[in-house]
């Protein structure tokens, strides 16, 4: 099935989202209309660099050593949204989303919104974390989840793949 994909809205139109404090998670991003399923939201922007250093400025804050910036985009590259980023750093996890990320081939991420979205409603997407080291007890609490979905996995952890 293609999926039709609707553009963001040009410059000069109202703003269609805005950042703000979020009762999930610090600040998160929040529709300002509502928005139709398939439309392409934001790119998420950023500093593109490569994993060594990646690790070299990880944590971004010591306080949080797990809470970054970073969009992995492949095996030898990620955006830290924490240089150059953009409003679409601060969408938050959810395991039940109304947005997901599109990766492009030129490796360009997009947040589209999976469904209608109402005015005031927040913008999630699933993260899909995936750590090489066995998922722990101490390790998913490391990554806890917040959303509140019916559906919560409790972390923000992809499920492994067997």
């Amino acid at each position: 099935m293609k999926k039709t994909v609707q553009p963001a809205a040009p410059r000069g139109d109202a703003r269609r989202i805005q950042v703000r404090r979020s009762g999930v998670h610090g600040k998160g991003v929040f529709a300002l209309q509502a928005i139709a399923a398939g439309t392409r939201l934001i790119e998420y922007k950023g500093e593109l660099i490569d994993w060594p250093e990646a690790l070299r400025r990880h944590p971004h804050d010591p306080a949080q050593p797990n809470h970054t910036f970073y969009f992995h985009v492949d095996d030898g590259h990620v955006i830290d949204a924490n240089v150059g980023g953009n409003a679409s750093r601060w969408i938050n996890h959810a395991c039940d989303p109304n947005c997901e990320a599109q990766q492009l081939a030129d490796g360009r991420v997009f947040i589209d919104a999976l469904r209608d979205i109402e005015a005031g409603e927040e913008l999630f997407y699933d993260y899909g974390l995936v750590i090489d080291e066995r998922y722990t007890a101490k390790l998913k609490k490391e990554y806890a989840c917040h959303c509140g979905s019916p559906n919560c996995r409790g972390t923000m952890l992809a499920p492994k793949r067997r």
